[in-house]
């Protein structure tokens, strides 16, 4: 190794406890990903952009980028809002 990269390995080693799968998890995942479906349903300009969904009324006639951006958001906040949960011995 070069003598640059042993700065890093402190900031290497320090990892989050992450809690393991639990209903409880997967619930604080869902509501996320919930919130980012109603926020994506507030704000996105044209929710029903093409390509479409196989059936848009399932999907809220979301079409698949708004579908993908809103889930992707709520996985994003689902994992900071687990992590910080584990972080604060809630989870």
């Amino acid at each position: 190794m070069e003598a640059g990269t042993l700065v890093f390995l402190p900031i290497l080693a320090a990892v989050p406890h992450t809690p393991s799968w639990s209903p409880t998890v997967g619930a604080v995942m869902i509501l996320c990903n919930i919130l980012a479906i109603v926020i994506g349903r507030l704000t996105i300009k044209y929710p029903s952009a093409p390509p479409a969904m196989p059936s848009p009324s399932l999907f809220g006639n979301f079409g698949l980028p708004a579908v993908l951006a809103t889930t992707s958001f709520g996985h994003l906040l689902g994992a900071g809002a687990i992590l910080g949960l584990a972080n604060l011995g809630v989870l």
